[in-house]
């Protein structure tokens, strides 16, 4: 719920697409349901740490630099989901085909 992501940028700006996306990988680290859109701060935060602390994503991403921005950087953005992905993959959370 309050997620669409349609691109690296605006999709991302409430920060809930970050907590979606771990919460599909670790449901009992928060209760998604509990969080707000216009909690940015509190979203960002949640999301990173949870990243960091259960899947060893480095803090690519600052919560204060993602507030400050009314619509996150796609760059910063989407470098951020390629590590969490990279990480993930580590911890053989997500399978991917060999070549």
């Amino acid at each position: 719920q309050h997620v669409d992501v349609q691109n690296f940028s605006g999709s991302w700006g409430s920060g809930l697409a970050f907590c979606a996306l771990l919460h599909s990988f670790f449901p009992d680290a928060f209760d998604f349901a509990a969080l707000e859109p216009s909690a940015r701060r509190d979203n960002f935060a949640l999301a990173f740490a949870t990243a960091e602390e259960r899947a060893g994503c480095a803090p690519l991403l600052e919560v204060e630099d993602m507030v400050r921005l009314p619509v996150p950087d796609a760059k910063c953005v989407y470098t951020y989901v390629q590590e969490l992905y990279r990480c993930l993959v580590a911890k053989g959370l997500v399978k991917t085909k060999k070549r």
